[in-house]
Formats: C-alpha cells, sequence, structure tokens
C-alpha cells in the first residue's frame, strides 16, 4: 500500500477531516460521553472533557505517521463541527488490508451518515492508498452496524465465536469485507 495518511474527503453532505485539539468538546458531547453509542465499542465513555482532550492529543501527534488514518466525521450543515468518527484501526501491509471503525452521536443514527463516510473511506483506501481489502467487524448483538456495511458493498464472511471484547464483555462477531475487485471506484 501506498500510504499517504489521513488526507481531506468531501461527500455530498460531510467533510471527513483531521481532528484537532479544539475538537474536544464537540467529541465529548456529541457522542464520546454516551454510553449507549459506546455500548459495542472497545473504549469507555468519556468521563469528562479531558479524556477527550486526551485521545486527541494522541491522534493530532499521529497524524505525523503517514499510516494513521483517523477521519473527524462533520455533516457540512454543522460547519465544522464534528459528530463521530471512522478510522483504519488495523493494517496488513501484507496482505494490503485495512480494517476500519466507526461511530457517531446518537442523534445522527439512521441517516445514512455512516454509510455515507464508509463508503467514501473505502473508495480513498482502494483508489488512494491501494488497498486490496477492506473489512469490518461488528457484535452480533449490533446488526445495525452490519446493515451498514452490506449497504456499503461489503460480504458477510462469517461470525466468529467468542473472538472480541468490547464493552458488554466478550462477544461473538461479524465479519463483513470488500475487495478492490469488487468495487467499481
Amino acid at each position: 500500500m501506498r500510504h499517504i495518511g489521513t488526507q481531506r474527503i468531501e461527500t455530498n453532505r460531510l467533510v471527513l477531516r483531521r481532528f484537532a485539539l479544539d475538537d474536544a468538546r464537540a467529541m465529548f458531547a456529541n457522542w464520546a460521553s454516551d454510553g449507549e453509542v459506546t455500548r459495542f465499542l472497545t473504549w469507555p465513555a468519556h468521563q469528562n472533557v479531558d479524556v477527550s482532550k486526551a485521545v486527541l492529543e494522541d491522534w493530532v501527534a499521529r497524524y505525523r505517521d503517514d499510516s494513521f488514518y483517523q477521519w473527524a466525521i462533520a455533516p457540512k450543515e454543522l460547519g465544522d463541527e464534528p459528530i463521530g468518527s471512522i478510522s483504519v484501526v488495523k493494517l496488513d501491509d501484507g496482505i494490503d488490508m485495512a480494517h476500519i471503525g466507526y461511530c457517531i452521536g446518537r442523534r445522527w443514527w439512521h441517516q445514512g451518515i455512516v454509510s455515507e463516510a464508509l463508503r467514501a473511506v473505502m473508495d480513498f483506501l482502494f483508489v488512494e492508498v491501494g488497498a486490496n481489502r477492506v473489512e469490518a467487524y461488528h457484535d452480533t448483538n449490533n446488526p445495525r452496524s452490519g446493515s451498514v456495511m452490506r449497504r456499503c458493498g461489503m460480504s458477510y464472511e462469517g461470525t466468529m465465536r467468542a473472538a472480541a471484547r468490547n464493552n458488554q464483555g466478550i462477544c461473538d462477531i461479524c465479519c463483513y469485507a470488500a475487495l478492490r475487485a469488487d468495487r467499481q471506484v
């Protein structure tokens, strides 16, 4: 893969951009402090804005690494205010694979925002970075996340039993993926 780091991506409704340190209050208020948003994630809800600031300090520092991909999801109608994040949580350069994770605030669920962001990131990874495989997993108890993956052209590859841990404990996960050959980008 040709790693180029987190680049700005625009869609019809969204700007996917690098996070900035001054996004901490929006991050905390819009999604990171909500236990329902983090229910099926691997990190706990932020207890205060200082936790969000510490996370952003780490992410902003990591933007120097061209293999770090972490986007703020900002609807154009809200200006520059982020409502969630989408990122590459694991890379395997040996097989040109990127594993994606995402979350957004509850107020923006069921509006197609994550699907729009995921499609754009998948296109970026296939075309600009040269990924051959883009994959994502979801807890079997969170089937709506699988619906997002299917809408974006990912295929269900199977369920792995007791294969991950999230805020609910050890869980079964469904694996979805798309190959560059599957996409028309």
